[in-house]
Formats: C-alpha cells, structure tokens, sequence
C-alpha cells in the first residue's frame, strides 16, 4: 500500500470495528468512523477518526469485522509541514496521509489522530504518537 501506516510500539492491542463486507481495506490504512464502531478507509480531510487497520481486509470475503488500533506510535507520510508536538489528523483527500491541524478553525476533537512527536516536511514520513481524543473548548 501507498503511505502505509507502520506500527512501530504497539502500546495497546486493535480492537473490531464493523466493515463494509465487500470492501477492501489494507494494513496500515487511516481509517474514519462512520457510525458507531464502524471504520472505512478515510477519503476527505478532517474525517472522523477510527484508528490504523491493523491487518489487511479482503473485499467480499465474508467478514465485517476489523481489528483497528486506538493508540500506539506509528510512522507515516505527511501532507505538508508539521512540527513536532502538532496535533495531527487525516489527509484523506491526499491518499492514506496526515497533516496539522493547527489553525484549523473550530478544531473538533474527534477529527485528532495523535501528535507529530517529531518535525517532518511535505512528504516526509515521520513518528506520530497514535491517540484519538475528544478535545475540550475552553
């Protein structure tokens, strides 16, 4: 896969989520939730996050379960630049990537995928600290 998502500490295990039966979603994919503990593969900035496929599902091949991962570090692709401690979220609109969402106005937690815990540039693949959250507004 193009921009796969690579664990590299698993710090929690995957848990299931409903999929599509007769869609194929790689190891590594971003994926948006799209109803309750449900996961697609993410196609537009800003999607909700599920978490990171933790395993490769066949189109049609009978299951509707995923095992997806809510935490952890993985190595990614960015979607322009990003400092470390950044909050980061799905790039979807620019393939299985991630970009900062500082400055994103009206930032809604649930579109964070984690924190950039490094510098990274247009490209680059970099380590992010996998955590979706609900952010709170002050």
């Amino acid at each position: 896969m193009t921009n796969e998502a690579v664990l590299w500490i698993e710090t929690q295990s995957a848990i299931p989520f409903t999929v599509a039966n007769g869609t194929g979603i790689e190891k590594g994919t971003l994926c948006k939730l799209s109803d309750l503990m449900t996961a697609a593969a993410t196609t537009a900035n800003n999607d909700e996050v599920a978490g990171i496929a933790a395993s490769e599902k066949i189109a049609s091949d009978g299951k509707v379960r995923l095992g997806l991962f809510r935490e952890g570090y993985f190595k990614v692709k960015a979607s322009g630049s990003i400092n470390v401690g950044d909050p980061v979220g799905l790039a979807g609109r620019d393939g299985n990537l991630v970009y900062s969402l500082v400055g994103v106005a009206n930032l809604s937690g649930s579109v964070v995928l984690g924190l950039a815990m490094e510098t990274a540039g247009n490209a680059e693949t970099f380590i992010v600290h996998l955590k979706p959250q609900a952010l709170v507004s002050a």
